[in-house]
């Protein structure tokens, strides 16, 4: 697929720079990547891309959901992720939940265990 057209949606995104949230929205941006949603309850603005408060506000089709945010948060939004149906999860160091795992393999939805800038780096995204 077209880096052009392929949605990106960013769970835990944030403004501070040395995040590697924050480094994977603009890593995806510098490789050609334009429909990137950073996702964050209270940000507005994440390199220069507005900001969705929640999952369940995104209309569009998912290509890839990556995820910074750690297992105490995310678990609470396993339905929201579910419903999201992207085609594959991303669990950065860190974001690892059994929980969210078990439920995208019941609802049949491809999830791995990487980082995403290295993903992006070395090609394999």
């Amino acid at each position: 697929m077209n880096p052009a057209e392929h949605h990106v949606v960013v769970l835990g995104a944030t403004a501070k720079p040395d995040r590697y949230a924050n480094q994977a929205i603009r890593l995806l941006k510098g490789k050609g990547y334009h429909h990137i949603t950073p996702v964050h309850p209270k940000l507005a603005v994440s390199e220069g891309i507005p900001v969705t408060h929640k999952l369940s506000r995104i209309n569009d089709p998912v290509d890839t959901l990556t995820l910074y945010v750690g297992p105490a948060r995310l678990e609470p939004m396993i339905g929201d992720i579910l419903d999201l149906k992207p085609g594959r999860v991303i669990f950065n160091p860190g974001t690892e939940s059994a929980k969210l795992q078990q439920a995208l393999d019941q609802a049949a939805i491809p999830w791995e265990e990487a980082c995403t800038l290295v993903l992006l780096r070395t090609g394999q995204f």
